[in-house]
């Protein structure tokens, strides 16, 4: 494999690691509803995408500051519906999810997205499917089944609607990581501008279906700025590098590894505890991630 694409799949492997401290994070911010979370999060994300075009701005020749920022605002029409629908959409629909089905299932479902994404990157041009990025991608899957589930599963139709907006909320960001590529001359720091759109939509959610609850103390304001600068702000801008230039179907593979990691720091922070679940999650998990990425190796 190219150094270079090499390089892009490993700028893409760290969003995958700043995911990984999602929950721990969350569960820092106390009571702070989940749009308004979304919303103070993406506010933050913006703010790292407009510092991307300040900077960008210095170094280009005869283009002053604001003439940057209306260049990364001036995107295609198509750009601007995949950008917002992938990171509003995603959330919009995982919320509704959760709120509608018992959070394992739902889960469960959601993330099916790595699955799918090594799935749909075949149709890409240029791109097809390896037997060790699917089998990678399976095994890891079944050992995230294993970890989210602990073994026990139950699928019920009064959830329907609930499991309907998890699928969707797969589908969404699947699509939006693969399609991602196709356009793939966008540069990464226009994301920047989809996250300040996601942002607006956020606050206008949280007002429209939620009571207003801003986090109560310095540690639950540190944690949200810990979300914004991290797993709900920088990672998006790394994965977005990660998926239009590295190889998609080793991202899609590694993403199993957010929820292993996930709960290993649940557990070292002691919110979580460790199983023979977990055990076996690690070893599919791993095995998979390694197996999907032995052109790198």
């Amino acid at each position: 494999m190219e150094k270079e694409r090499v390089h892009s799949t490993l700028i893409g492997g760290v969003a995958i690691l700043m995911w990984a401290v999602l929950a721990v994070l969350t569960t820092q911010t106390g009571q702070v509803p989940p749009f308004l979370l979304v919303a103070l999060s993406f506010t933050l994300a913006f703010i790292i995408g407009v510092s991307f075009w300040l900077v960008e701005a210095r170094h280009e020749v005869g283009k002053n500051i604001f003439a940057r920022v209306v260049s990364c605002l001036k995107l295609p029409i198509g750009v601007w519906v995949l950008g917002v629908a992938g990171l509003f959409g995603y959330h919009l629909f995982y919320f509704v999810a959760l709120r509608n089905a018992p959070p394992v299932e739902a889960s469960l479902i959601a993330y099916l997205w790595p699955l799918l994404i090594v799935v749909f990157s075949a149709l890409l041009p240029g791109e097809r499917l390896r037997w060790w990025h699917f089998a990678g991608t399976v095994a890891g899957l079944l050992g995230t089944v294993i970890l989210i589930t602990g073994g026990e599963i139950s699928f019920k139709s009064e959830f329907s609607l609930g499991y309907a907006a998890a699928a969707a909320c797969a589908l969404t960001w699947s699509c939006y990581s693969v399609l991602s590529r196709i356009v793939r001359q966008v540069p990464s720091s226009s994301v920047g501008a989809f996250c300040g759109v996601t942002a607006l939509l956020s606050y206008c959610a949280h007002f429209a279906l939620e009571t207003t609850v801003w986090p109560a103390d310095c540690g639950e304001w540190l944690a949200v700025m810990g979300l914004g600068l991290g797993p709900v702000g920088a990672a998006f801008y790394f994965w977005d590098h990660g998926v239009k230039h590295g190889d998609i179907g080793i991202l899609g593979a590694f993403s199993y590894g957010a929820p292993l990691f996930s709960t290993v720091i649940l557990i070292l922070f002691g919110v979580a505890e460790a199983t023979w679940q977990v055990s076996i999650a690690c070893m599919l998990i791993t095995g998979g991630a390694v197996l999907a990425a032995s052109e790198m190796i």
